[in-house]
């Protein structure tokens, strides 16, 4: 059963595919009106028909901006159209990310570290910023952000990224102290699920990868949507800051690999 969402507005980034497709599907069927950022509009107009064609009343429940999260004019205008066509806007899952530096950190070139943490740090903050003052400052709400269990441990593969998600942790830490208790800000850190983003990570060993989790299967973008759902809903009215894995009991190994 979802957790009821009638009424409220949401908007999640980097959602035309994987978690964030997911995370708004999951918000959708709870009853919420959602609007979903991506860079591509191609794939942007693709998801917005495959959402709205899963609830009765998608067409007039779902909405598609095109945005660079990277770009300050792109979250501004995100939030902008979510206010002027639902009224309102309640949770903010901030789920971009990317990771183009795998490897040696001596090796890496320092550019694209830089754009990572713009992307997956900075610009989470920017969003946060455009929702408070635009809404969440008067009327409350509950932000999300998905970090990763890579910033919870060093992985010797994917350092630059686990970096970016370590910091997003501790800011989400930070952003539940600044605006509690108006806003509840937490972050969940998943494993590797099964999306074209981790793809690197398991494609032709998967049965290796998923060997060493308890569960012994790797995550799927619903495992990640449904803790998202529950930290934005009311049913978690007293859980901020946290960062809650779901990782399939990963961590509990002591590895990351």
């Amino acid at each position: 059963m979802s957790t009821d969402f009638t009424g409220r507005v949401a908007l999640i980034t980097g959602a035309s595919r994987g978690i964030g497709h997911a995370v708004a599907a999951e918000l959708l069927a709870g009853g919420a009106a959602v609007t979903i950022t991506a860079r591509k509009a191609h794939e942007l107009e693709a998801a917005v028909a495959q959402l709205a064609a899963t609830v009765p009343d998608g067409a007039e429940r779902v909405l598609g901006v095109p945005a660079n999260s990277g770009r300050d004019e792109d979250r501004e205008h995100a939030v902008q159209r979510t206010v002027e066509a639902f009224g309102r806007l309640d949770v903010l899952v901030n789920n971009t990310g990317i990771n183009p530096v795998y490897g040696d950190l001596m090796s890496a070139d320092l550019g694209a570290v830089r754009k990572i943490f713009d992307v997956n740090v900075v610009a989470a903050l920017g969003f946060v910023q455009q929702v408070w003052h635009a809404w969440m400052a008067r009327h409350g709400g509950a932000v999300v952000n998905v970090a990763s269990v890579g910033g919870l441990r060093s992985t010797g593969v994917i350092g630059a990224y686990g970096a970016s998600k370590a910091a997003l942790i501790r800011l989400t830490e930070e952003l539940a102290w600044q605006l509690g208790p108006k806003v509840r800000v937490n972050a969940v850190a998943p494993a590797v699920v099964k999306t074209r983003f981790a793809t690197a990570l398991y494609t032709g060993r998967e049965d290796e990868a998923s060997a060493q989790y308890p569960m012994k299967r790797l995550g799927l973008p619903e495992d990640v949507a449904r803790l998202v759902a529950f930290l934005a809903s009311d049913e978690a009215s007293w859980i901020t800051g946290e960062t809650v894995r779901v990782d399939g009991g990963l961590l509990a190994t002591g590895t990351l690999g």
